[in-house]
C-alpha cells in the first residue's frame, strides 16, 4: 500500500527542489514514488498543480502509435496504407490525447485541488504518493531541506511521521491525516 505525503514550503520553488532530490533517490532505488505533484500559489493567489506525469502527453504517443498501425492495416484492405497511416495516426492521437487529459493516475487531482486553496501566497507544496523507501537513507537526505519543509498531511504511521517531523525540523503541530 502507498503512502501519500504532503509537505509545505515557505518558498515557491522549494517543493520544486525537493521534487529533484526525491527523483534522484529514486534512480539510486532508495524511494519508489508512484506520483508527484508540485503545487505553486503565486502572488495573486492563484494555485498551479505541476503533474509528474503528463497523462495527456502519454495517452497522444499510444494513440499515435495504435492509430498508425491500425490505420495502415484497414488502408491495406483498401489499397491505400499511406492514407490510412495518416488518417489512423490523426485519429488515434487525438483520441489518445481526450483520454489522457480525461483520466487521473495517482494521487486524486480534486484532493490536491482542495488541500491547494489552503497554501498562502508565494508558497509551494509537495504531493508525493510512495510505494516503498529505505527510511534511513532517505530521511537522512531530506535533512539538507530541514527548517524548509513542514507536513500538512500524511497517511504514515505515528512513528514514520515523527521520524519526518525530526529529519525535516518541523515543529508545527500533527499533520491532518488522511481520510
Amino acid at each position: 500500500m502507498s503512502d501519500l505525503i504532503v509537505l509545505g514550503f515557505d518558498h515557491i520553488d522549494d517543493a520544486a527542489k525537493v521534487l529533484t532530490e526525491c527523483r534522484a533517490l529514486q534512480k539510486e532505488y532508495l524511494l519508489d514514488m508512484e506520483d508527484a505533484v508540485v503545487v505553486t500559489r503565486d502572488a495573486n493567489g492563484k494555485a498551479h498543480l505541476h503533474q509528474s506525469i503528463n497523462l495527456e502527453k502519454a495517452g497522444a504517443s499510444w494513440g499515435l502509435f495504435s492509430g498508425g498501425l491500425w490505420g495502415a492495416l484497414v488502408g491495406l484492405l483498401c489499397l491505400n496504407p499511406l492514407a490510412g497511416f495518416v488518417i489512423g495516426s490523426a485519429v488515434g492521437a487525438g483520441a489518445g490525447a481526450l483520454a489522457g487529459k480525461m483520466s487521473d493516475y495517482g494521487i486524486d487531482d480534486g484532493f490536491i485541488t482542495k488541500l491547494s486553496d489552503t497554501i498562502p501566497p508565494n508558497t509551494s507544496a509537495l504531493f508525493v504518493l510512495v510505494r516503498k523507501s529505505q527510511p534511513d537513507k532517505v530521511l537522512a537526505d531530506l535533512q539538507q531541506f530541514k527548517g524548509h519543509a513542514r507536513i500538512l498531511q500524511t497517511s504514515l504511521s505515528p512513528e514514520a511521521e515523527a521520524r519526518l517531523k525530526v529529519a525535516l525540523g518541523d515543529t508545527s503541530t500533527p499533520a491532518q491525516p488522511v481520510a
